[in-house]
């Protein structure tokens, strides 16, 4: 692989413009520190963000770009002042790979809230050289943006845990919503909601999966365990069960109305948004003042939480449900997924596919 003192080349799958189209890239590594992790990629998680960042939705997308922040590698070498990790470690990087290290969110190890923090792709390192994720060869990474896989984790199951597993954990964990019998709601069930229907049932919780149809009913209760299932567009239902909640987590993309999971929130409830959504929400306020509720969100999770939910998913045997696919089904994957057509998540797997060369 070379030495950390040296320039490495590796070869990922890039999309060069808003078409989204990935194909192989071989690109240069940044310059490695003393504190640098270098990496082999073994497996990496298809998230929405990585259709949205390919395609520009966002507006700010730069080219050439290598996509994926859910990966999970091996260790091949580290540097001098590195003492977390060792070759041969089986290790996961997620959203982020640099922060200021000095701002008020970086002292509070909440680093995923710094004002300067380095994105895992489509963001610029403190040298000038792009970043790239995880659907290539091989990262380099420091050392503070990566986490020890526990022993007995597949890769594959592992992947989705670093970015859609922890966006639910941390607020859970921040907002004291980890104790055993609450009752909570999962709003939307894709790649974050069947996560979060997984992370509460493992903390004890009474969980209700939300929808606006019965499609997904036979999967929420039957493959994922949920206790029960709320179409929301059942007013009977919907009565039955307000003021219950102690949570909701609203992991619904687009443009919908709160109004009916406020009135589903007990006392002192919250609803916690994880869904990306770029058009303003509305509610009326007596919803939340009659109830002392709470309309929040979190942003993914620290490192120190992502360890913490790895050895908590561990001890509990949470199992994201996956499908793998080789890099060169990738741009199928993106189309598919841009139609929910996945369960629930797919898991490229890049050391076992032949990346090619530009």
């Amino acid at each position: 692989m070379g030495s950390l003192k040296e320039e490495m080349k590796t070869t990922g799958w890039a999309a060069r413009d808003p078409s989204g189209l990935l194909s192989p890239y071989t690109f240069t590594l940044r310059n490695t520190g003393a504190e640098d992790v270098l990496l082999k990629v073994i497996c990496c998680g298809i998230c929405h963000t990585d259709l949205h960042q390919i395609k520009n939705d966002l507006g700010m997308s730069n080219y050439p770009m290598v996509p994926g922040h859910e990966v999970v590698g091996e260790v091949m070498e580290v540097g001098p002042e590195v003492t977390k990790f060792k070759v041969g470690d089986c290790v996961g990087v997620g959203c982020l790979v640099g922060c200021c290290g000095s701002c008020r969110p970086c002292k509070a190890d909440v680093e995923q809230y710094c004002n300067k923090k380095i994105w895992s792709y489509n963001d610029v390192y403190t040298d000038g050289r792009p970043t790239q994720g995880g659907f290539a060869g091989s990262m380099v990474v420091h050392q503070k943006f990566v986490v020890k896989i526990p022993e007995g984790m597949s890769p594959e199951q592992v992947a989705p845990l670093l970015c859609a597993g922890v966006t639910v954990y941390s607020p859970l964990n921040h907002f004291g919503l980890k104790e055993s019998g609450l009752r909570g709601g999962i709003l939307g069930l894709g790649g974050v909601g069947h996560m979060g229907v997984l992370i509460a049932k493992a903390m004890g919780h009474h969980v209700t999966v939300i929808s606006s149809s019965d499609k997904k009913k036979e999967e929420a209760l039957d493959v994922l365990g949920a206790d029960d299932y709320l179409v929301s567009s059942d007013v009977e239902r919907m009565q039955e069960l307000a003021d219950s909640f102690d949570y909701i987590i609203d992991t619904v993309p687009v443009h919908h109305p709160l109004e009916p999971s406020l009135t589903l929130l007990k006392l002192d409830g919250k609803l916690i948004l994880m869904g990306v959504i770029n058009v303003p929400l509305q509610f009326v306020s007596p919803l939340l003042m009659i109830g002392r509720k709470t309309i929040t969100g979190t942003f993914i999770g620290s490192m120190r939480e992502t360890q913490e939910m790895l050895e908590f998913c561990k001890e509990k045997g949470v199992r994201s449900t996956i499908e793998v696919v080789k890099m060169d089904y990738v741009n199928t994957a993106m189309e598919r997924l841009a139609k929910n057509d996945v369960r629930y998540r797919f898991v490229v797997d890049v050391i076992g596919s032949n990346l090619g060369n530009e």
